[in-house]
C-alpha cells in the first residue's frame, strides 16, 4: 500500500468540529504523559492492529505528539503524527461505535494543525488502510503518492523488501 500526501496550507480548521463534538461531551485534547499507559492500552484493542509502538513513539517526542478524543472521561479514539517518522501522520483509530461523529476528522485535522505549525507545508499519511483512503480524501483531499513499495515500512521484519 502506497502512501497519501496532503497540502496542509489548504486544510481546514478544527475549531468548528472541535465545537460540535463538545456539544455531545466529547473532547479532543492533546495526550499527557500520566495517561501514557492508558492510551498505550486502549491503542492495543481499539482497532483491528495493535498501534502500541507507534503511540509509545509519540510519547517519546517532546512535545507528546499525540491527540485524544474523550467521553465522560473515557478514551474513544487516538490520533499520533511524527509518531513512525518525520512528517508522517498516523496512526489513528476510534472506537467502532463512536464512528461517523466526525471525531476522526477533529483528531486528523488537530494533528495536521499541529504539523503545520512545526512548519510542514505537506504531510504524509503513512499506509492508510484500504477503508480509510476515502476518508483521507474527503476530510483533507489528500492524494495517493505514486510508489510501488511499502515506503518507509518496508524495513518492517515482515515486509522486509
Amino acid at each position: 500500500m502506497a502512501d497519501m500526501l496532503v497540502k496542509l496550507y489548504n486544510i481546514s480548521n478544527s475549531y468548528d468540529i472541535e465545537e460540535k463534538l463538545q456539544k455531545e461531551g466529547i473532547k479532543i485534547k492533546k495526550a499527557l504523559a500520566p495517561d501514557r499507559s492508558k492510551i498505550v492500552a486502549f491503542s492495543k484493542v481499539c482497532a483491528k492492529d495493535d498501534y502500541s509502538d507507534e503511540v509509545n513513539a509519540a510519547f517519546s517526542n517532546n512535545p507528546i505528539t499525540c491527540y485524544i478524543a474523550t467521553k465522560e472521561k473515557k478514551i474513544i479514539g487516538f490520533a499520533c503524527y511524527e509518531a513512525t517518522a518525520k512528517n508522517f501522520f498516523g496512526p489513528m483509530a476510534v472506537l467502532e461505535n463512536e464512528r461517523k461523529k466526525g471525531i476522526g476528522k477533529a483528531l486528523l485535522l488537530k494533528s495536521l494543525e499541529s504539523m503545520q505549525e512545526l512548519g510542514y507545508a505537506y504531510a504524509i499519511i503513512g499506509w492508510p488502510a484500504r477503508s480509510a483512503i476515502d476518508f483521507y480524501k474527503k476530510c483533507v483531499d489528500a492524494i495517493m503518492i505514486d510508489e510501488k513499495s511499502s515506503g518507509v515500512y518496508k524495513r518492517m521484519i515482515e515486509i522486509d523488501e
